[in-house]
């Protein structure tokens, strides 16, 4: 018998899904995480998810259950981690397919869970915007949560579902989320992070890094690339909230809506319905401008001091916001680094380390 989890968002759920199996079951208890592999632009210049066929070297298990190995590999031009997560994490990767939208995906949940021997579902988010009711005006990716909720209720297993650092993904802000989310399950510590200890040398994603900052104890003002308003860890941002899957249908209405859809246009149309926008549009349209993509170009020769320079003059720029940790992001995608241009910094800034974010020199 292995777990079955979904991780709702894509990208960096798979890391927090991780987390929350460590804690709920044990790193060593057998379990499948059902992910998108929807990354994003900094790794996949592709827009939009990706589908199984996107991908050679997939295990096919059943009918409409792929997992993603350490042999498996995107299809050029598209990009992904999920081979290298694949690698890293003990649960097993199985790709969730929107393109099928939430019917489809309840089959692919279904036979997940006959090939798991798995009686329940847990649904995982970082950072809530799961529970949104889509008229926040700071949400941008409620997509891939909804699909999930929509189709597990399709699917008819029992559902939990847990939001684990309200607030971290910097879309619903934390105190618009507590009154959701009521008493906490659990808080997550350094010992369910240990799990994922080595994966931000290189995955991108900043919520999950966020998480396993607060879960080892950092706290304070963090930034992150891309968003108006920094995040604050805070009492709240290693806990753990469960919710029934129906209290998550009544707050979350693109949810409803894609209750019965069967392909991702369809989704999108009922996205921009309820809250007025596709991120998949986003998506392609900052795709067409250049925006979002790799930052690292071929190395020259580095120059160790100017390049000390060039990130002293941003530090004093980003500490004068107020903002005392950055994740490893935000700096090489301000400052443009090539990937050794980053190694070398982040050499430099060892002693700066509260592993896996960066401390800056306040007031300096």
């Amino acid at each position: 018998m292995r777990r079955l989890l979904i991780a709702a968002g894509g990208g960096g759920d798979a890391i927090t899904t991780a987390m929350v199996h460590a804690a709920l079951y044990g790193e060593d208890t057998p379990a499948l995480v059902l992910t998108y592999a929807w990354e994003r632009l900094v790794v996949d210049p592709v827009p939009g998810p990706r589908s199984p066929a996107d991908f050679t070297g997939t295990e096919r298990v059943g009918e409409l259950l792929h997992l993603v190995t350490p042999r498996s590999a995107p299809v050029p031009p598209a990009g992904s981690l999920l081979p290298r997560l694949a690698a890293a994490l003990k649960p097993a990767l199985g790709i969730l397919d929107p393109y099928t939208g939430s019917t489809g995906m309840a089959r692919q949940i279904a036979e997940a869970a006959a090939y798991c021997g798995a009686d329940r579902v847990d649904i995982v988010d970082v950072g809530g915007d799961v529970v949104a009711d889509g008229s926040e005006p700071t949400l941008r990716s409620p997509l891939g949560d909804a699909l999930a909720v929509a189709a597990c209720r399709r699917a008819g297993l029992p559902t939990a579902v847990h939001v684990a650092g309200p607030g971290l993904d910097s879309e619903v802000p934390e105190a618009d989320l507590l009154p959701r989310l009521g008493e906490p399950a659990f808080t997550l510590t350094a010992g369910h992070a240990r799990c994922v200890d080595a994966v931000f040398d290189w995955h991108p994603s900043e919520a999950s890094a966020l998480l396993v900052a607060a879960a080892r104890g950092v706290r304070g003002v963090c930034g992150t690339r891309d968003a108006a308003v920094p995040v604050v860890l805070g009492p709240a941002s290693a806990r753990v909230y469960r919710l029934p899957l129906e209290r998550v249908l009544e707050i979350n209405r693109l949810a409803r809506a894609l209750e019965g859809v069967e392909g991702l246009a369809e989704a999108e149309s009922a996205c921009r319905s309820v809250c007025g926008f596709s991120e998949v549009a986003r998506e392609r349209f900052r795709a067409a401008r250049g925006f979002g993509g790799a930052v690292g170009s071929a190395d020259a020769v580095v120059d160790a001091g100017a390049l000390y320079e060039r990130f002293a003059a941003w530090e004093r720029r980003t500490a004068a916001l107020g903002i005392e940790y950055v994740t490893t992001r935000r700096f090489a995608e301000e400052l443009a680094l090539s990937p050794g241009e980053l190694a070398l910094l982040r050499g430099r800034l060892k002693g700066r380390a509260a592993p896996p974010l960066w401390r800056l020199n306040v007031g300096r």
